[in-house]
């Protein structure tokens, strides 16, 4: 018997299929063991010794690996074929070194293939390997420097910078690009220019149009006509002109198609045409790859999907060019087959792109037995693989310049257009692009020729203003970040998940914004760490790893030599005082927070107060801007620029309260928009009221405003008992309240005018569901579908420490990557048999009260590859530890109570 191990229970049931008797196959569930979350993980002094940690669930892993292998021929490690593959492997065949369950002369067999299909399967069993040390050393170095940076510089950032998270190798850079573009935003000035163009006919009455791109000899660019005065005299001249053709040029042009995707094109073109986030790509591609159940098999239907090659194998392009050949005929079939070659530094060239394993499933053969999104996805990659191996586009380009003659003045025209004289692999794929407004490909001229007069039919003269350069979406970040060498394909979907969960970015319209938080945090690298930060420096340490992997450099060297320059970086800072750190933050970014008022006055003069001073403050929710009269003047407002026009968001005055005669005005704070009776009064706070969830700002008059300041309202007397019900907002949103019940008000309900009924209404579902708090309420949930097994609903919930999937009284939480709008059942049945197995079947009870005790060792949970960062750890009771051993160098560390604060930092793969 041979035991094979893989990651993922998805992925060792389809092996087991392929391999059948003589073979064993079980799942490690990603890695093994992972450095504890504490200081002293990895020892600088002691040449970067590393102590691993198995938690409690690998632990039983380990074990049943271990059971396995008892009176068995040899070990197979099949895991992924990558840097991370590897070290999975590594940490493998230590962890059962050390527990004895490898004997001396027991074979270790270490096994990669690229898809997993039968074929791809059993070829790899017949060439097996040693675990390649070169790689478990770039993967070490990855983890002991992500380690390092982390838990050396986010508890800087928590002392220095109240509210920060947590900075990572990678993870800071990326976040430093996303607010850089804001600055480039918020700095831009648009510019006024105008265009004109001509809609002329030919002889034969058909119409084009004509930019106007010269004047007298000179060449027009498109900002050069700054304004309408000079529009309006170039539309009087062409006007009066007469058209003719000066000239017509037609050239033949060729587009090739692109090669098949990689990790990152996959993740920038799911996003722009599927509207996949990235680590939403990476998860269907991820179930697409371990294997889908087709007709009562399961296959693997793609590649690996983490890589960074942009080659095929010969039996894949043979097969890709029978398809073309089959479905679209000889003409879209090139003589020879297309070689792609990766432009990316330091590529992984022993993978494959991601491309089908099998170019017989077409789309549309297999699209009943996929979900949804894994059809989308799975005919994004097919359509991709059959287009790279297709004939170019032909394309004729065609530009006519046209002269108009104006009195003693010659204006000069040009028009263009392009013709798809064969489509190739158009007929197919067409890469998605941002929208161009000046491109011409799609459009077609008339034929012309030289000489031949023209008559103009409208002139369009049109006011135009520059942009600023957009926000970047996650597509196009990732995008930067490979053209920078920033990070590895395999990182960027859990580093831009990483940003979201630290609040330090958000997603608004499907681009990426920066947070407050996330903007404080890069000011503040960049005024003292600004070298780790810096986009060159972090690409050449890419470089550096890259070549640990090619056996070039010692990894050790190269953590030596970055530790001593890191080191002496954070201890240059270490005495300085929060103030200090404020102030020199409050200078570089003055002018952003205090940009020059138009009236020349001082932009950091309180508005409220007529001599308060505005500079930066820090509190325990983040960055705003204060008075400092504080006490006596509480004038604040966000640190992000209010109008989005580089000038000062200023309270707007919706009117006077007719009872007390005061201002009632919307001002916006650093919790959102909110409404404010007065101004403070000595110690006193002015009456204040938040804005219900979704209400536009723009929206809100005196009126409504009156209504929320008069909050809470009663609604009526309850039915049963003549008690009040009462409608108001509170910290967690609108409800209504009935004694000590509290509901929340559900989509569609209106805090103002919700009505006796339906109060009753929400009250009673409350109670039926069991809720005390307001905004843990029992959630009806959302039903996935019946148990395939079992048989009952599962349904999938928000609850008091976040969502979670129920059935027959089993609760199973979600994963960090996973919410209620992207769960699937098949995920949801995994997540309960995994819960039911640790609790024995049994339904989560609530445990009686017992007298407290210190708490047990709890190992951190296994991490899911490429999740991105280490959980926080909890704080452990208080208790006289007794004295342990140091463990040997290598050696794994028995779980341990974690340390009092954790920093997240990992960027690893």
């Amino acid at each position: 018997m041979n035991v094979v191990v893989v990651e993922s229970p998805a992925k060792a049931k389809t092996i087991n299929k392929y391999l059948g008797r003589g073979y064993e196959v079980l799942a490690s569930f990603g890695h093994v063991r992972d450095l504890p979350p504490k200081d002293g993980s990895v020892d600088p002094d002691a040449d970067f010794r590393m102590i691993w940690e198995v938690d409690g669930k690998a632990q039983k892993r380990i074990a049943d690996i271990a059971r396995a292998l008892k009176g068995a021929d040899k070990l197979i490690l099949a895991t992924d074929p990558d840097r991370e593959g590897e070290a999975i492997s590594w940490h493998l065949i230590e962890a059962l070194r050390e527990k004895r369950a490898l004997s001396p002369d027991q074979p270790i067999e270490r096994v990669v293939f690229n898809a997993i299909t039968k074929q791809a399967v059993t070829e790899a069993m017949k060439h097996p390997r040693v675990v390649d040390q070169a790689l478990v050393d770039a993967y070490l170095a990855r983890r002991a420097l992500d380690y390092l940076v982390g838990f050396t510089l986010s508890p800087v950032l928590w002392r220095k910078l109240p509210g920060a998270r947590s900075a990572g190798r990678v993870q800071s850079v990326a976040l430093r690009l996303v607010c850089d573009r804001e600055l480039e935003i918020e700095k831009f000035v648009s510019q006024e220019y105008w265009s004109l163009v001509a809609t002329l006919l030919t002889p034969r009455q058909e119409a084009f149009q004509a930019r106007l791109v010269g004047a007298d000899g000179k060449k027009i660019t498109r900002l050069d006509i700054g304004t309408g005065a000079e529009a309006e005299a170039f539309k009087q001249a062409l006007e009066a002109a007469r058209y003719s053709v000066a000239s017509v040029e037609a050239k033949p042009t060729r587009r090739n198609p692109q090669p098949p995707f990689t990790t990152s094109t996959l993740q920038q073109e799911a996003s722009r045409k599927l509207g996949f986030a990235p680590a939403h790509t990476m998860r269907v591609a991820q179930r697409l790859y371990e294997g889908v159940d087709i007709d009562g098999e399961t296959v693997g239907l793609i590649t690996y999907m983490r890589t960074d090659g942009v080659q095929m194998a010969p039996e894949a392009i043979a097969s890709v060019r029978s398809v073309v050949k089959e479905d679209y005929g000889d003409r879209y079939l090139p003589a020879s087959p297309r070689q792609y070659q990766t432009k990316a530094k330091n590529a992984q060239e022993a993978h494959e792109a991601i491309r089908p394993t099998d170019m017989t499933r077409r789309p549309r053969d297999i699209k009943r037995g996929l979900e949804p999104d894994q059809a989308k996805l799975y005919e994004l990659i097919y359509m991709r693989a059959v287009a790279s191996q297709m004939e170019s586009a032909e394309l004729e380009r065609t530009t006519v310049d046209i002269t108009a003659q104006a009195g003693g003045r010659t204006l000069d025209l040009r028009a263009t257009g392009s013709v798809i004289t064969f489509d190739g692999f158009l007929a197919v794929y067409q890469e998605g692009r941002d929208e161009d407004p000046d491109d011409d490909e799609s459009r077609r001229l008339p034929a012309m020729s030289q000489g031949e007069p023209l008559k103009k039919q409208a002139l369009d003269v049109t006011q135009h203003f520059t942009e600023p350069p957009p926000r970047y979406s996650e597509a196009s970040l990732v995008k930067r970040m490979e053209e920078l060498g920033i990070g590895r394909p395999s990182t960027y979907a859990s580093i831009l998940q990483v940003l979201k969960d630290r609040n330090y970015v958000r997603i608004d319209k499907r681009r990426l914004v920066p947070e407050d938080r996330g903007r404080i945090v890069v000011a503040f690298l960049e005024s003292f760490f600004s070298r780790y930060v810096e986009y060159d420096f972090t690409a050449d340490l890419e470089e550096q790893l890259d070549r640990v992997s090619n056996n070039e450099i010692e990894w050790h060297q190269l953590l030596r030599r970055f530790w001593t320059d890191f080191t002496g970086a954070v201890d240059g800072i270490k005495d300085l005082k929060i103030s200090e750190v404020i102030d020199a933050l409050d200078a570089m970014l003055a002018p952003h927070i205090f940009p020059a008022r138009e009236d020349g006055s001082d932009p950091r003069v309180c508005t409220t107060c007529g001599t308060g001073r505005l500079s930066l403050k820090l509190g325990r929710f983040g960055a705003f801007i204060g008075c400092s009269n504080y006490p006596e003047c509480r004038y604040t407002r966000p640190f992000s620029v209010g109008n989005g026009e580089g000038g000062e968001a200023e309270n707007k005055v919706l009117g006077q309260d007719p009872d007390t005669g005061f201002d009632v005005t919307l001002r916006s704070g650093r919790f959102g928009p909110y409404i404010q009776l007065g101004e403070a009064n000595g110690g006193d706070k002015p009456k204040r009221a938040g804005l219900p969830k979704g209400t536009d700002p723009g929206s809100v008059d005196l009126e409504m405003a009156l209504r929320l300041l008069s909050l809470p309202r009663e609604v009526g007397k309850h039915p049963e008992d003549g008690e009040p019900i009462l409608a108001g907002i509170g910290r967690f949103g609108s409800y209504v309240q009935h004694g000590k019940t509290y509901a929340n008000l559900e989509p569609g309900d209106d805090v103002l005018a919700i009505g006796l009924n339906r109060a009753v209404t929400l009250i009673a579902e409350k109670r039926e569901k069991g809720g005390k708090g307001r905004r843990f309420g029992g959630d009806p949930g959302k039903t996935l579908g019946d148990h395939p097994d079992q048989g009952g609903p599962i349904v999938v919930k928000a609850g008091r420490y976040g969502p979670y999937v129920s059935h027959n009284g089993i609760n199973a939480t979600l994963p960090k990557d996973k919410t209620p709008e992207t769960i699937t059942l098949a995920e949801a049945v995994a997540l309960i048999a995994e819960r039911a197995e640790k609790t024995g079947g049994a339904p989560k009870r609530k445990a009686p009260a017992k007298k407290a005790a210190a708490p047990k060792p709890k190992a951190k949970d296994t991490k899911a590859k490429d999740e991105g960062e280490a959980k926080p750890a909890k704080k452990a009771a208080p208790k006289k530890a007794p004295a342990k051993k140091t463990p040997a160098k290598g050696t794994t560390k028995k779980p341990a109570a974690k340390a009092r604060k954790t920093p997240e930092p990992a960027d690893s793969e």
